[in-house]
This record gives structure tokens, C-alpha cells and sequence, in this order.
């Protein structure tokens, strides 16, 4: 597909979602607000990303698709209200993109993909110094983030202030104190308490993801998946022999689990 065609194709869902928008549109596009759409962008999102785990191309391009649709119609909704336009979002992100790839766009030279890292984040420094507004070190991790990549985001940033430890053992060692801080809130009874300590703990578990260099969403994502395999072949299995969610105990179902795991390691 040539530029002239996705100019003409972007014009046309732009152009249909005005009509869904129109008086004489449909009800519920009509009534949607700015929040409504904001959780349907995130889950269109988060189904883009199952997509590309699965690496299907006919199920990424339809999901990239629904996902285009939610930025769209935000768009439209801003252009509505005369906040923005959709120009004006494409002009931001084009004249961002060319400030933020000056070793590409500029004269500025880079030897590794490091640079190229330490530079972004420089410019965008520089970029919310120049905002009229009080600077905060987090302002750049949105709230609204999975928790996981939210907590490493902002110990990754927390370390650009040496506020972090040395080593991961001593990573390991603050995850051992905090599990000790937890069976003492469990034998306490103090259900506050104990969520308070098992925050810590996951909170600890992050910033070990982030000593080992794993992404700790992903991992946490992998490992629910994995279990999410395992425990529909053990049902399977069970309802092949005969048997009812229910008729049999944790022994049996546990035994069937290390068969599973062990054919998945042959497997490999």
C-alpha cells in the first residue's frame, strides 16, 4: 500500500467515525466519553500484545486495527470539544520523534544503542524542564500501569538517583528480610499489616526482576500462561479417564502436573 492509499483509508475511518458521532449516529458512540474510551484503548492494547505472543499476523493486523479505532475516536471526541485536532496530534508526535532522533534527523553522532537510550532520555528531560510546571521525578511513569511495570519503572528511575542497592544478593537478602516481616504480620492476625508486608515482598521481587535484567510483567505473564497450560491439560486429562472437576484430590492433580512438566522438558 502506497502513501495515496493510506492517506484515502485514514481519511475514511476518520470520516465514519464523525458519522457514528453525527446527530444522526448511533446512540452508544454518541454517549461515550473521554474515560470510556481510555479503558477501551487499554484493553485493545493489552490484545495487541497477546497477539504478538502468539505471532499471528491475521490477528495483529485486526487488532492493531481496534486499537487505531480507540485513538481515532479520542481524537474526534478532542476535536469536538476544540481541544485538538488529529493534525495536531500527528504534527506533536512527527516533530517529537524528529527532536528525539537528532543522531538520525541532526548532526549528532552515536556509536550503540545505549547512547541513543542515554540521549532520549536527556532530551525528554529537557523537554518537561521546559514545561510551566513543577518538576517531579515520576511524572514521566503514568499511574494507570500494570502494577508490576509500573513498581520497575519507578525503581529504574529511583536508580538514576543511587537510590538502589549494590548487588543483587542484596536484593535477595532485603527479600528474605521482608518474608520474615510477613510471617510475623500473619502471626499477628493483622490483615492490614499483612497486605502492607506482601506488597513489600512483591515490591522486592521487582527490583530482584530488574538486578537480573527481566522484564517483571512478562515474566509474572510467561509463568500464568505456563500454569494456565498446565492445569487445562491436567483437566483434559482427567475428563479423558472419566473424571469431574471436583472428584479428585491435590495428590492425584499434583501428580498429573510433574507428568505435564516433565513431557514439556522433553519437549524442549
Amino acid at each position: 500500500m502506497d502513501n495515496e492509499e493510506v492517506y484515502q483509508e485514514l481519511a475514511a475511518l476518520v470520516a465514519l467515525i464523525k458519522k457514528l458521532r453525527a446527530p444522526n449516529g448511533c446512540p452508544w458512540d454518541k454517549q461515550q466519553k473521554k474515560e470510556d474510551i481510555g479503558k477501551y484503548l487499554l484493553a485493545e492494547a493489552y490484545e495487541v500484545i497477546d497477539e504478538l505472543a502468539e505471532a499471528d499476523s491475521q490477528g495483529l493486523k485486526e487488532e492493531l486495527g481496534d486499537l487505531l479505532f480507540q485513538i481515532l475516536f479520542l481524537a474526534e471526541m478532542a476535536d469536538e470539544a476544540g481541544d485538538f485536532s488529529l493534525t495536531d496530534v500527528l504534527t506533536g508526535i512527527r516533530e517529537k520523534m524528529i527532536r528525539r532522533h537528532p543522531h538520525v534527523f541532526g548532526d549528532v553522532k552515536v556509536s550503540s544503542t545505549e547512547e541513543v537510550k542515554e540521549n532520549w532520555q536527556k532530551i525528554k528531560a529537557r523537554e518537561r524542564e521546559s514545561k510551566n510546571r513543577e518538576k517531579k521525578i515520576f511524572d514521566g511513569i503514568p499511574r494507570s500501569l500494570p502494577a508490576l511495570l509500573r513498581a520497575q519503572k519507578i525503581t529504574g528511575e529511583a536508580a538514576q538517583y543511587h537510590f538502589d542497592w549494590e548487588t543483587t544478593n542484596e536484593v535477595i537478602d532485603k527479600l528474605n528480610e521482608e518474608l520474615g516481616e510477613f510471617i510475623a504480620a500473619r502471626q499477628s492476625n493483622n490483615q492490614s499489616l499483612i497486605k502492607e508486608e506482601l506488597g513489600d515482598i512483591l515490591f522486592t521481587v521487582v527490583n530482584l526482576s530488574r538486578f537480573v535484567n527481566v522484564d517483571a510483567e512478562t515474566a509474572l505473564s510467561q509463568t500464568t500462561n505456563k500454569f494456565v497450560r498446565r492445569f487445562s491439560a491436567i483437566m483434559a486429562t482427567l475428563a479423558a479417564r472419566g473424571i469431574k472437576p471436583g472428584e479428585t484430590g491435590l495428590k492425584e492433580m499434583d501428580a498429573l502436573w510433574n507428568e505435564i512438566k516433565k513431557k514439556e522438558a522433553k519437549a524442549k
